[in-house]
């Protein structure tokens, strides 16, 4: 079997955020396929109690732990050396030992980085002819600069230059790469835009949805009280695009949803909920759950998922979970880019207050729809294995994998 060094920026399990979701599919792609040496953080304590799973999928392993004092002393680090912020919180000498020792004892095949910030361990250390694939995600640059839109100085003079420097740290990863992999069609035509000298190097996959366990055929127990008529987003209640939507949603769309259906529920179900989510829990209709040991449940009883993000990068995996569980989705329209048009599916775009307050009282004034479609589309373009043996292509220099 061929060797893979795969670099991570945190541990690529449990797959309970994002990009977790795409790092453990990809360990579980490629563990089956090729040797792999990961190198990769533990930046929440939690994760610690699943060291064990992750390394059974490994040939060799170098796990570090990256305290939260670092995101202190790191940005303090890169404002004095002019970095990207992001850049200097995950330096780390063990990491960078570990990999110039792994790639020195074993001469990798090929190497996948799974964020830019990793780039950085393995820069002058590999022959040319080793392939190295940098799987960006989105661009995580824009992310910044939406952040700097939306935030008051001077909050918004530091995610502007971090937007800035970050852009430049990608730019210079994609040339130094012999390909950037991209989460959409969309992501990788907005970064070819902005490193059009390394345009013809940029690709794009998609995500994927295990189907097998976003079944709604199995059996599930209703979290909901009788009669309640639910709207239901998940995510992870410390990422602040998702606190942005919950509380846009509160704020604007709910009272007036809730004077024409008062058995109305909006219900916040993930992990870690920041005390401004938990405040929306005090409302009259609004439920937070925090951590829940199965999603499933909320969104097979909910009448819709209800997506209102207002900054949005990439495919949003709860987008297609939903769908994958026949779940309506009502959302924003950024919320659903990337994600194929597909022919009858349930999905409603509003990006107004008023649009998705009409198009909420129309969803809660009817039985619960079953967003075939939705499932058909899932089961048809989202599949990790068929999505993840494109990006193989590139490791074993099979250009014609894309």
């Amino acid at each position: 079997m061929k060797k893979l060094l795969y670099l991570v920026h945190r541990l690529p399990f449990p797959p309970n955020k994002g990009d977790k979701i795409s790092s453990n599919n990809m360990l579980n792609y490629f563990s089956g396929r090729w040797r792999v040496h990961l190198g990769t953080f533990v930046d929440d304590p939690d994760d610690w109690q699943y060291v064990d799973i992750v390394k059974e999928k490994c040939e060799d392993s170098c796990i570090v732990e990256l305290p939260g004092h670092k995101r202190i002393t790191g940005s303090l680090a890169g404002l004095a050396t002019g970095q990207a912020l992001s850049l200097s919180y995950y330096g780390n000498a063990e990491l960078q030992a570990w990999v110039r020792a792994t790639i020195e004892r074993e001469c990798p095949d090929a190497v996948l980085i799974f964020s830019g910030v990793m780039g950085r361990f393995v820069k002058g250390l590999l022959p040319p002819h080793v392939p190295v694939i940098f799987d960006a995600e989105d661009v995580d640059s824009e992310k910044w600069r939406s952040y700097a839109k939306a935030k008051p100085w001077p909050v918004s003079w530091l995610y502007e230059r971090e937007a800035n420097k970050l852009l430049a740290y990608e730019r210079a990863m994609a040339a130094a790469t012999h390909a950037s992999i991209f989460v959409s069609q969309e992501e990788a035509a907005l970064f070819r835009q902005l490193a059009p000298e390394s345009a013809e190097k940029v690709h794009y996959r998609t995500q994927g949805v295990d189907s097998a366990y976003f079944d709604p055929a199995l059996a599930y127990e209703n979290p909901y009280q009788p009669g309640q008529k639910v709207l239901v987003f998940t995510g992870a209640m410390d990422y602040w695009p998702n606190v942005e939507a919950v509380r846009w949603f509160c704020e604007h769309v709910l009272p007036a949803v809730r004077r024409g259906e008062p058995d109305f529920l909006f219900c916040i179900v993930g992990m870690k909920p920041t005390d401004e989510v938990l405040q929306l829990g005090k409302l009259d209709g609004v439920r937070v759950t925090g951590g829940v040991p199965d999603v499933r449940p909320y969104l097979h009883y909910a009448l819709a998922a209800c997506l209102p993000l207002q900054i949005a990068r990439g495919i949003q995996n709860k987008a297609l979970e939903a769908m994958a569980m026949t779940l309506p989705v009502l959302a924003t329209r950024d919320a659903l880019v990337g994600i194929v048009d597909y022919p009858d599916v349930l999905s409603v775009v509003a990006d107004d207050p008023a649009a998705m307050t009409v198009a909420a009282l129309e969803l809660l004034a009817q039985p619960r729809q079953m967003n075939t479609a939705g499932r058909a589309c899932v089961l048809e373009h989202y599949n990790w294995d068929t999505n993840l043996r494109r990006m193989e292509g590139f490791l074993i220099n099979d250009e014609g994998a894309q």
